[in-house]
């Protein structure tokens, strides 16, 4: 089964605890702290395997979790962190946060590898918050929550070339007389429900990859027909070979059908038209194929060369193969995302700080903190120890949350509630 599309969740480990522990051995007084700090939880890493050729894996498994970093230990002995989890996706992936649509990376190379989402950093133990005025804290923090996402991975075919046409136009007979592929061939409409790849050879020993696409039908811009599910698929490609029916055996005008597939091609995307096209005019050993061809040449504005075959009979294929190998060879790959638009890549440019914090009001009273920066310190404070607990106060008086809930009406008793838990604010 042939899955180029998938959604995913993945989360990076996180963060072992730091612990509050004391030096206990004899002959050494007042030995001070020893709390060691916990370990790096684990990435998550996506790498390339050229083994894999669909996205299979991920129908049977959709979450991915990084491994926990171990807890600090007495003795100021650090936890273990943990080695990163990797996830083999096929070459030609593209990995796009689904919650804000980004394209985290694109993943073309063999060994590729983009870290997908971070693990949380180990929290320290106490041995980390002596000062000379509190020698002997009671503070440790928990680890870091690792980074969680929902991932949709798209895989769009790694060819040199893209057959494009409609149903039942010989794309895959043609496939399967140049290469050693075998996809499937009959006589009706959308026979080929899934890309078929093949490595071509010509007569001059040049080779390079070819691929049977599904047949397209007006309209599959929008989703008609097999529609993106086709045209995901080219997007790669860096020659489209565009083949025509030149028998008019099902009644329809090759030249209505070449205005077609190119209007649909420029409405998925116009960069589909930089590519250089070469036209097909395929079962050529058929009645009246010959006149149909004579009058498309009239109709066709463009000085465009065309190549007459016949897939069957392997009629003028080995002109048609050369001219493709002279078209991949001179022609760039094209980029499908601007260098900006991917995640990976570092780019330098001014971002607006997110607010530490957020103030709501509930529809039961009371006062919700919502904020990045304010959950995660949350989540990083033991609220077993007093010391820490102080510590937390001190963090959201000095972030100006206290004054914030004051400016907004906040009064003596209220509660104020951060994720699930709930605290009094007291003046």
């Amino acid at each position: 089964m042939f899955v180029d599309k998938v959604k995913i969740y993945v989360k990076g480990g996180d963060g072992g605890n730091g612990i509050v522990a004391y030096r206990r051995e004899k002959y050494v007084p007042d030995g001070g702290p020893a709390g060691g700090d916990g370990g790096r939880g684990a990435n998550v890493v996506f790498v390339v395997d050229e083994g894999l050729r669909t996205l299979m894996d991920f129908r049977y498994q959709r979450h991915f979790k990084g491994d926990r970093g171990e807890n600090g230990r007495p003795k100021n002995q650090h936890g273990k962190s943990r080695d990163d989890m990797m996830v083999r996706v096929p070459p030609g992936t593209t990995v796009i946060d689904e919650d804000t649509g980004k394209i985290v990376a694109d993943l073309t190379e063999e060994g590729q590898k983009a870290v997908v989402v971070k693990g949380g950093r180990g929290g320290r133990g106490n041995s980390r918050f002596a000062t000379p005025a509190n020698p002997a804290p009671e503070i440790a923090e928990n680890g870091e929550p690792g980074q969680e996402r929902n991932l949709v991975l798209e895989l769009k075919v790694l060819a040199d070339v893209g057959l494009v046409g409609f149903p039942s136009v010989g794309k895959s007979t043609i496939l399967s007389v140049v290469s050693a592929a075998r996809p499937k061939i009959a006589d009706y409409h959308f026979t080929t429900l899934t890309p078929n790849l093949g490595v071509v050879e010509t007569d001059d020993h040049r080779s390079f990859v070819m691929a049977d696409l599904p047949g397209l039908i007006e309209g599959a811009h929008s989703g008609v027909g097999l529609g993106h599910q086709f045209l995901r698929h080219i997007e790669r490609t860096r020659v489209i070979v565009h083949v025509l029916d030149m028998s008019g055996l099902e009644g329809r005008d090759p030249y209505e059908d070449y205005l077609t597939i190119n209007d649909e091609l420029k409405q998925y995307n116009m960069r589909l038209l930089e590519r250089p096209q070469i036209i097909v005019a395929n079962k050529m050993d058929m009645p009246q194929a010959e006149e149909n061809l004579e009058l498309f040449k009239e109709k066709l504005e463009e000085d465009v060369e065309i190549f007459p075959i016949s897939a069957v009979t392997k009629q003028g294929l080995n002109g048609l193969l050369r001219a493709v190998a002279d078209k991949v060879e001179t022609t760039p790959e094209f980029p499908l995302y601007d260098k900006e638009e991917v995640e990976q890549r570092v780019v330098y440019k001014f971002q607006k700080q997110e607010e530490p914090f957020k103030i709501l009001r509930d529809d039961d009273g009371a006062w919700v903190i919502e904020g990045h920066e304010i959950e995660t310190m949350f989540k990083m404070t033991n609220f077993d120890r007093e010391d820490s607990v102080r510590r937390f106060s001190r963090k959201m008086r000095h972030m100006g949350i206290d004054a914030a809930l004051r400016e907004r009406g906040a009064e003596d008793g209220d509660t104020v509630r951060i994720l699930n838990y709930e605290f009094e604010f007291i003046e």
